[in-house]
């Protein structure tokens, strides 16, 4: 008993404690975090630091699971450029696409309207079509409006980015144009061009400004319109590169593409992009009073004059080459202006987008553009009578405030017009307002930005557009549907036979 005393009893095993109780943690001295050189002691276990739970074993996680997380980090960087790339295919099949259906369903409508001997324009017979077929799908399915929306945005922000490449041609065949025209009748047609253009817009800004007043409606927020991406670096050299390959081509081989004409087409439609994009990308203070669009015909004539130098076959020669009129041997200028169809379709997708705004602000926008459209086309024809210009030069310039594509088949409605020179006068027109529209509209205090929108593109369509919205995006969608409307108006009082019969008469 004694002996059995004085022996201490022996304290429990840990190692019994811990299979019993597998949660605690034994250790006979204070826990420390773990460390490298004991990383695989038992007896160190300790509370982990971050939220998430970790396995008991760490070293036991199958081998085969870290391979396969490992070699999928690797992959990573490769997936995505592959993802990325397989996007831009996509992207790029989805703009052919939409843009083909575009181009496509207005060589229909021509070859259809041409093949039944109406001269309504096509182009503007399928803009109503679109538009309808939109807003019937909005009040039937709104989703498929929207779907059908998102499937021609490629195209019509394509349209959108070259908007001012279209009306290039007319500008560098100007010398053509005005090559029988006298020059006292030059500075004629120049000074109805000015004060017509300063007319127009007075016209148009304070007639929005009374019907607001008179129907007192408040503004709202447009929607937002998505912008086209700016030209890169390497636009520019792919062009570069097909200019001078194209032109040295054309230099040694006149004929290589069986006419002159189609041998000439690459080199001049990439001097007209080249002169675009660089035009583009000119400081905006110097745009101010070089316009883009003057940078891109002076380019293509450049272009022009130095391959009828070299090849002694002379400007008039290139020019003519330039812009033929004809689709079987087509050249770069026709190539550009094939495009004005599809340019008056998609305004219905603009229209469409901003339906709730034309809704709400439609005393003012139409009553503007109807009344500017018409005094535009009747002051046009009293100052050149006042004046003395020739009856057929001022028929010529009748729809000077009109876009190009509508202002081609407005003049299409009367015999002897010069097609040529009113392209031309129509561009000028854009390019007097695109530079001083917004001094103007500061001077005459108008403000209103509704005002400003439908003044800007009633007066220079689509150019002053573009110059004003680059500064008051808020102006923007009133400028499109201006744009749009004016044309149209124009068009559908020039197809009654009697306002064109008035027109004339006052002409003489």
């Amino acid at each position: 008993m004694a002996l059995a005393s004085a022996v201490h009893p022996l304290p429990p095993s840990p190692f019994k404690s811990l299979r019993q109780h597998p949660h605690l943690v034994l250790s006979s001295t204070p826990l420390k975090p773990p460390t490298r050189r004991h990383p695989t002691s038992i007896l160190a276990f300790h509370k982990p630091t971050h939220p998430k739970p970790q396995p008991l074993h760490p070293l036991r996680s199958p081998p085969r699971l870290i391979r396969h997380r490992i070699s999928a980090k690797s992959a990573d960087p490769d997936s995505q450029n592959a993802s990325s790339g397989l996007q831009n295919v996509v992207g790029v099949l989805h703009l052919v696409v939409s843009l083909g259906l575009v181009l496509a369903a207005d060589k229909f409508l021509k070859s259809a309207f041409v093949a039944a001997s109406i001269k309504f324009p096509s182009a503007l017979f399928g803009m109503f079509c679109v538009f309808s077929v939109l807003m019937a799908l909005d009040a039937v399915a709104p989703p498929a409006a929207a779907g059908l929306m998102g499937f021609f945005e490629p195209a019509t922000l394509f349209i959108q980015r070259w908007l001012p490449l279209f009306y290039v041609p007319s500008l560098v065949v100007l010398p053509l144009a005005v090559k029988d025209i006298p020059a006292a009748s030059g500075l004629k047609i120049c000074f109805i061009l000015v004060g017509g253009w300063l007319a127009s817009l007075s016209v148009a800004g304070f007639t929005a400004i009374t019907v607001r007043k008179i129907v007192k409606t408040e503004m709202v927020d447009a929607e937002p319109m998505k912008k086209p991406s700016p030209f890169s670096a390497v636009e520019f050299w792919i062009w570069t590169v097909v200019f001078i390959s194209s032109f040295v081509v054309a230099y040694l081989y006149p004929t290589a593409l069986g006419t002159s004409a189609r041998t000439c087409l690459p080199f001049l439609l990439a001097a007209t992009v080249l002169g675009y994009i660089v035009g583009s990308g000119l400081p905006s203070d110097v745009k101010k009073v070089f316009h883009p669009i003057i940078c891109c015909f002076l380019s293509a004539d450049v272009a022009a004059f130095s391959f009828g130098y070299f090849s002694r076959s002379g400007l008039d020669a290139v020019l003519g080459d330039y812009l033929t009129k004809t689709s079987t041997n087509p050249g770069a200028g026709d190539v550009l202006m094939g495009f004005l169809g599809s340019v008056i379709i998609s305004f219905a997708f603009s229209m469409f987008k901003q339906r709730k705004l034309v809704k709400r602000h439609a005393a003012e926008i139409f009553t503007s553009v109807v009344i500017a459209a018409v005094f535009s086309l009747y002051s046009t024809a009293i100052m050149g009578r006042v004046i003395g210009l020739e009856p057929s030069l001022t028929i010529s310039i009748l729809p000077r405030c009109i876009t190009v594509a509508l202002a081609l088949s407005i003049v299409s409605f009367f015999e002897g017009a010069n097609s040529s020179l009113t392209a031309a006068v129509v561009v000028l027109t854009g390019l007097v307002g695109a530079n001083f529209v917004q001094a103007v509209l500061d001077k005459f205090r108008l403000t209103d930005p509704i005002a400003r929108g439908i003044a800007t593109a009633s007066s220079a369509h689509g150019l002053g557009t573009a110059a004003l919205s680059a500064k008051e995006p808020e102006a923007l969608p009133f400028c499109a549907i201006a744009y749009a409307l004016t044309g149209i108006f124009g068009s559908l009082i020039c197809s009654v036979p009697a306002v064109r019969r008035s027109l004339l008469l006052i002409v003489g």
